[in-house]
């Protein structure tokens, strides 16, 4: 069709040439007759009027010749695109499909029971489960194997829907975008040389599974009783990425082992680590963060650092795993949520073997910077029932290698000998592409900032770890939470296909200490601000395995909001009395004020009821009586 048009405008001015010979003719012949030449209209070029003799007839011979011959030439080119077509279609016919695993690697969609419903938005407190589509069933999600069959190292120059970052927003964005647009072609690019996950099993689940392969298979029983895979999808949910961009109904590809090292905002392209250059029509930014370090540490050398574990990823797992298993001692610093998970993992361990466990932190009490010190003080006692040994109140003056051991010299004169330290002292955003990109960071809470869609600039967008949002009740605020990756990701992922909604969404955390001992948290949870505990004598079935047990749920947060907090139902047993310089918090509500108004709540062994605590905060009114709202969450009930 090209070129039919080519032609055609080379023999359009010898036709408009002819057309104008043939009006000059036609008017001598008018005013001859005495006729206006208004009379001879341009219908004389098809009625071959008397007049104008010998040219007319040159005229008609060259505008047939002409038709005739764009016809031939039509007809000869649309013939050859024809078989040239057909060409192309044999020869990709003729070429062997490439595996995935035991799967054909062109998928051309999700097997259906792997397509979720439409995408829910988080504008209301009746939203459902954050994380409800995103676990697949767990019977299907097989962990890849070791050199990751699903993964793949090129891609193709172009793709419309850009993922940086292999974590749990970029995949609930792939997920959202599919459920609104089917036949989308999504690229995740990440740095690591799997597909995307679920980090809370790393310090959880994982640590407690009976399975002495645990690290190759990286399955694990949930507190339910139910066994799946730490993957959110098998490696044949995934298309090769090589092929995206021909695969006729889309998909989800997942380039990995790659960095995106420069953003060009302007051209939207990227360009890898590799000089790899790729082209996007919409992108987003989910590169989560990197683990703090000390750093003491980072002075102390080689030596040191060799035997200093930075926990986030899976091979971290793997590797203090090992680690575990060949030394006498670990020393855990920091006494936050991985922390603590991970002294509490670590020392179950212990019990099984000769392995020494250390956690030290500045604060006074496990959780110092989180819970009421009464809570941390409690919670240090149990934390030390499972086996770990605690030093608090430890700033670190300095560590060296001595004799086969690393020596931790804290600046109050105490010195802490032992095999290998890990670091769990906060996690850093990653901002490396806000210097090429031209995205602004900010400078009180880190990470990219970005507007209420979670958009940075035109076609780009920001989820997880690396957004620093305004929430409309509580400020601007970075959350590092699995649910808010999995809501802000989806949200994100919906707003790339045009939704423009907003995000609002309370996210909530969940941490471990054990089977026994769980608390869930929403809102801002700072141990600086006035708290108000509300507690209860606890029963068998207040504790994080009985409550997975009861949901049939594993990942908390899969349940956290399915039920409706509009209307709650207040509990008919008496005013509680306060309990809080009680020796014993086996259940109970702390509630965070900041100007006599709830900004945060933890659920202290009292699961799935996070509805209402969303509905608190989001409320934001006065409450002359915690006692009377903490019967909200039935803590009291038997």
């Amino acid at each position: 069709m090209l070129k039919c048009r080519t032609v055609w405008r080379k023999l359009a001015p010898l036709a408009r040439a002819s057309s104008t010979v043939c009006r000059q003719n036609a008017r001598r012949a008018g005013l001859n007759n005495g006729r206006l030449p208004a009379c001879v209209p341009a219908a004389q070029m098809s009625t071959a009027p008397a007049g104008g003799g010998r040219e007319n007839q040159l005229y008609i011979l060259l505008v047939g010749a002409t038709c005739v011959g764009g016809a031939i030439y039509a007809y000869q080119t649309v013939k050859g695109d024809s078989q040239r077509y057909q060409d192309r279609i044999d020869e990709i016919s003729s070429r062997p499909v490439k595996k995935l695993g035991e799967e054909p690697a062109v998928t051309q969609s999700e097997p259906p029971a792997a397509v979720p419903k439409a995408a829910p938005s988080p504008e209301g407190p009746s939203l459902p489960a954050p994380d409800a589509e995103i676990p697949t069933p767990i019977e299907t999600a097989e962990p890849p194997p070791g050199d990751a069959s699903a993964a793949s190292h090129k891609a193709s120059s172009h793709t419309p829907y850009l993922l940086i970052g292999g974590g749990t927003a970029s995949f609930a964005a792939a997920r959202s975008i599919r459920a609104r647009d089917p036949g989308a072609r999504v690229l995740i690019v990440t740095d690591e040389s799997v597909p995307p996950y679920m980090r809370p099993p790393l310090s959880k689940e994982l640590w407690f599974s009976d399975d002495p392969s645990v690290t190759e298979t990286l399955r694990f029983k949930q507190w339910n009783g139910k066994e799946r895979s730490i993957y959110f999808q098998p490696p044949s949910f995934y298309i090769n990425a090589e092929e995206l961009e021909s695969a006729e109904n889309g998909g989800v590809a997942v380039l990995t082992g790659r960095k995106v090292v420069h953003m060009d905002v302007r051209g939207n392209k990227i360009k890898l680590d590799d000089d790899t250059e790729i082209s996007y029509d919409k992108c987003l930014i989910a590169t989560g963060g990197v683990p703090r370090n000390l750093q003491v540490l980072e002075r102390a050398g080689e030596e040191v650092m060799k035997r200093t574990t930075l926990f986030r990823k899976v091979e971290d797992f793997k590797s203090l795993d090992k680690v575990s298993r060949n030394v006498k001692s670990i020393t855990i610093i920091g006494g936050g949520f991985l922390g603590s998970e991970l002294a509490c993992a670590l020392g179950r361990r212990s019990t099984e073997s000769d392995l020494e466990v250390i956690q030290m932190y500045p604060e006074k009490g496990n959780m110092g910077k989180v819970l009421p010190e009464y809570l941390s003080n409690w919670t240090t006692e149990k934390v030390k029932k499972e086996g770990v040994k605690i030093i608090s109140e430890a700033l670190v003056k300095s560590v060296v290698s001595k004799d086969d051991k690393l020596e931790i010299q804290l600046k109050d004169g105490r010195l802490v000998k032992t095999d290998h330290i890990v670091a769990a002292v906060g996690l850093e955003p990653n901002v490396d592409l806000a210097k090429s990109a031209g995205l602004e960071v900010d400078s009180d809470f880190g990470g990219f900032r970005v507007n209420a869609e979670l958009q940075a600039r035109a076609n780009i967008w920001v989820a997880g770890d690396a957004a620093c949002f305004y929430d409309i009740r509580l400020g601007r605020r970075r959350v590092e939470h699995h649910d808010h990756a999995v809501v802000s990701g989806r949200l994100a992922g919906e707003n790339m296909t045009g939704a423009n909604k907003p995000y609002w969404h309370q996210s909530m955390f969940w941490s471990d200490l054990g089977p026994d001992v769980g608390y869930e948290a929403i809102g801002i949870v700072d141990s600086s601000l006035p708290t108000v505990g509300v507690f209860a004598k606890a029963t068998a079935k207040d504790t994080p395995k009985a409550a997975t047990e009861e949901s049939g749920t594993g990942i908390r947060s899969e349940s956290e909001t399915e039920h409706t907090a509009s209307s709650p139902v207040a509990s008919s047993a008496p005013s509680p009395t306060d309990v809080q310089h009680k020796d014993e918090y086996g259940k109970g509500v702390i509630f965070y004020l900041r100007d006599k108004v709830v900004v945060g709540i933890i659920l202290w062994n009292v699961f799935n009821r996070m509805p209402i605590a969303r509905k608190i905060i989001k409320d934001g009114e006065e409450h002359t009586d915690l006692n009377e709202v903490a019967k909200l969450f039935n803590i009291h009930d038997d």
